[in-house]
């Protein structure tokens, strides 16, 4: 009974390390005392249970360490740091580090925070129960820090259409590694990774080839990082700058619409569009010279006075420093009685339209006249025809 009041080998060893916390001399001898006193009445350690669980905290934030006992009967706990100097013993705290606080203290818990966590704090803190034998478990603190720096770099800032770019992403210092997503507008790509570690730290660099085409101006390219440190979507963007040759239409003026006659005017518009803006435009004939009354201005083509001669193709054409295109426009010129010829066919069948409704509406009438008479007079009909009864 007396050697179950005298302190074991292991509870030695466990005061020795309380005293190794390196507090001040007198604090020290405090602390020991305490320690040995307390020791001296450790229970056995049936029946009791202690654990804890690992912490995941974000860099910067606080970290809560809870060593909890089942089946309590006041044994001693006190928490460890990774290098195994007493953080707590009971509600006591010997280490100089004011960022450690408590925040609850029983016989069956002692729950401690960690504010303004770091890269360092990160490891195993241990707790530990002073019974009959000693009981001890730890708790494994994981500190994730998010991407410090998130950049987005392409290979040229201006591209011309049908050019592959070279586009790099990179993600510096975190931990764990960041997964990189691309993204084209709303379309997802696929990029090349290469994660590099440096002192418990990663920097990750995507590349992605992307071919441009003249769709793509204006249009972001997005790097997106995926972390579990980081809440939403960190990402970071460029926008496109794609050049290319012109697209050419021929809108057509004057007429708005019919044929084109003999005598009448023609006046066709040029459009061009492109990046860099088109800023030569000029109108050919093709296969033959342009008619001598003619008249250019710019994107626009005036012909006045039409007649036969003139029928054939015109070409406008536009240029940048991407390329050249071109678009056509055939014309035939009609005899001067083509469109007239036209719209007395289209009063003919108007007038033959009209009498043909006349003589239906007429026809109509008379059955329904036809037909009022004979039924006001069936009676008087069937009177007459029938003989009479003696």
């Amino acid at each position: 009974m007396a050697s179950a009041l005298l302190p074991s080998g292991s509870q030695c060893a466990a005061a020795a390390a309380v005293a190794a916390a390196a507090p001040p001399p007198g604090l020290r001898l405090r602390l020991l005392l305490l320690l040995l006193s307390a020791a001296a009445l450790i229970p056995t350690g049936d029946g009791q249970n202690l654990f804890t669980k690992d912490v995941t905290v974000i860099e910067g934030e606080v970290a809560t360490i809870s060593c909890q006992v089942n089946k309590s009967d006041d044994s001693v706990i006190q928490l460890l740091n990774p290098n195994r100097q007493t953080i707590y013993f009971r509600d006591f705290r010997p280490l100089k580090d004011s960022r450690f606080q408590l925040l609850n203290f029983s016989s069956s818990e002692l729950k401690v925070s960690l504010t303004n966590v770091s890269i360092s704090d990160e490891g195993r803190y241990f707790c530990q129960l002073y019974t009959d034998p000693p009981q001890e478990s730890y708790t494994t603190i994981t500190v994730l820090v998010p991407p410090r720096n998130l950049m987005i770099d392409i290979q040229k800032d201006t591209a011309v259409e049908g050019e592959e770019i070279e586009v790099n992403c990179t993600a510096m210092a975190s931990k764990p590694a960041t997964t990189i997503r691309w993204f084209k507008g709303n379309t997802e790509l696929k990029g090349k990774s290469e994660v590099e570690e440096w002192s418990d730290m990663y920097t990750v660099t995507s590349q992605l080839m992307l071919k441009v085409h003249k769709e793509d101006d204006g249009v972001p390219v997005i790097c997106q990082v995926e972390h579990p440190a980081v809440t939403g979507n960190l990402q970071t963007q460029r926008y496109l700058e794609v050049q290319y040759k012109p697209q050419v239409h021929i809108q057509m003026t004057y007429p708005l619409q019919g044929l084109t006659r003999e005598g009448d005017a023609l006046e066709l518009t040029c459009e061009a569009i492109g990046k860099p803006q088109p800023v030569m435009v000029t109108w050919v004939r093709v296969d033959d010279e342009m008619p001598q009354h003619a008249v250019l201005s710019g994107p626009n083509l005036f012909i006045n006075n039409l007649n036969k001669t003139d029928n054939g193709t015109y070409r406008c054409e536009a240029s940048n420093t991407v390329g050249k295109a071109h678009s056509d426009y055939m014309l035939y010129v009609y005899d001067s009685r083509a469109g007239e010829e036209g719209s007395i066919r289209a009063v003919d069948h108007a007038v033959i339209g009209g009498v043909v409704a006349v003589v239906v509406f007429a026809m109509l009438c008379l059955l329904i006249i036809l037909g009022r008479y004979f039924a006001r007079h069936k009676g008087l009909f069937s009177l007459t025809s029938s003989p009479r009864i003696k």
